[in-house]
């Protein structure tokens, strides 16, 4: 009778030894994996950053931020281009969503206030840009501009209210004034006037921050 249990004693033994070593080997195997995510900053000479390092422009030092402060797998993506109006918004955004990203500061429009350019025309490229980033799910923060007020008092306002528009109409949360702080002020620009220096895009990039934690 004791040589007949044995066999079955050693069948559960080597059952349990290979469950063991099987659950082992899938404790070994797991890893925790972190996502980046990934903020397309789409602008132009500002988001550039003319005339300062690479490095010293607000979308690096944004970043440099939000990880120095918790958010440690973001990574910023600095899609500015000198000289770019909202014209070139849509096609920009379609090259740039090979990068995968999963939120969009849409910073685009002060070149189209500058030259004088239809304020209808602004406000459709703009919209276009935000409805290519909705069917992509991104994440969208509009950073609005304003003008010097030598453009026109009637100019000036309707220019500022595309944006407000925009975020009423598209439910988008938005920076009132992408350079507040910044705007108009000299210490925070270089000699033209109207790119920020370094100190310039630092305040950039605190106004920025402050409105991109919410969505993070």
């Amino acid at each position: 009778m004791g040589d007949m249990i044995r066999p079955w004693v050693l069948f559960v033994f080597l059952a349990a030894l290979v469950s063991a070593s099987a659950s082992s080997g899938m404790a070994g195997s797991t890893k925790v994996t972190h996502s980046i995510t990934r903020i397309l900053v789409l602008g132009d000479s500002l988001t550039e950053g003319y005339g300062v390092a690479k490095e010293e422009a607000f979308p690096a030092l944004l970043e440099q931020e939000l990880r120095r402060t918790g958010h440690a797998e973001v990574q910023v993506i600095n899609g500015g281009i000198g000289g770019s109006t909202s014209a070139s918004g849509v096609s920009r955004l379609k090259w740039h969503l090979r990068a995968r990203p999963e939120l969009i500061v849409i910073a685009l429009g002060a070149n189209d206030g500058l030259r004088g350019l239809s304020l209808g025309e602004t406000r459709r490229n703009l919209a276009a840009v935000i409805e290519l980033a909705r069917r992509q799910e991104l994440k969208i923060l509009l950073a609005a501009m304003k003008l010097p007020p030598n453009y026109g008092k009637e100019y000036s306002r309707g220019f500022h209210r595309i944006y407000e528009d925009l975020a009423r109409d598209h439910l988008l949360p938005w920076v009132p004034f992408l350079l507040e702080g910044v705007g108009g002020e000299p210490s925070m620009n270089l000699e033209d006037g109207i790119h920020p220096n370094e100190k310039g895009h630092r305040k950039i990039a605190a106004t920025l921050k402050k409105h991109l934690e919410p969505l993070l």
